[in-house]
């Protein structure tokens, strides 16, 4: 019984490998949003001239929005492989990157959630500087979903806050 309890550890640990195609993925689809974000940057550098004040603030906003959300995958995909898959050993003995291995999943959670409400945020500006589009309910909602994500990242981190101090005080 002990040879198939040591089998079935071992087909699960192992299956964590699995994780990498989702990784690949991830990094596929960055060199595609990659792509996304060159044509949006030329559309705003062709009109750079030809754009009024608001609509350039728009447009910069877009891409803010586009380097929030490539930041966020790269977040995941590093601090994933990390937490769940493997170390960078190599990377980390070179000095190459300073953060890796200091993105646990308690502080993966606070970073993701806290991009997302700040590109909820762009989002949200986008919207009040396009008001004129939208009417009051839709605004209306936009911005409920907007505080939705802000008050579900602050009980994020105050969980967090009040797991470490747990931790800290069993520890201690």
């Amino acid at each position: 019984m002990k040879s198939l309890e040591l089998l079935v550890e071992r087909i699960i640990l192992s299956s964590r490998w699995l994780l990498v195609i989702f990784y690949l993925g991830l990094a596929a689809s960055l060199a595609v949003y990659a792509v996304s974000f060159a044509y949006k940057f030329y559309k705003v550098a062709s009109n750079v001239f030809a754009y009024e004040e608001a609509d350039m603030i728009l447009a910069i906003l877009g891409l803010i929005d586009a380097a929030l959300v490539a930041s966020l995958i790269v977040m995941v995909m590093i601090s994933g492989y990390e937490n769940f898959v493997s170390r960078f050993d190599e990377a980390e003995s070179e000095g190459e990157v300073s953060f890796i291995g200091k993105l646990d999943s308690g502080s993966l959670k606070i970073k993701v959630a806290s991009s997302i409400v700040a590109i909820s945020s762009i989002h949200l500006l986008q919207i009040f500087l396009n008001a004129t589009q939208y009417d009051n309910a839709k605004l209306m909602w936009f911005t409920i979903i907007h505080l939705a994500f802000v008050v579900s990242a602050l009980l994020l981190g105050f969980l967090e806050k009040i797991m470490a101090q747990a931790k800290a005080s069993k520890d201690g």
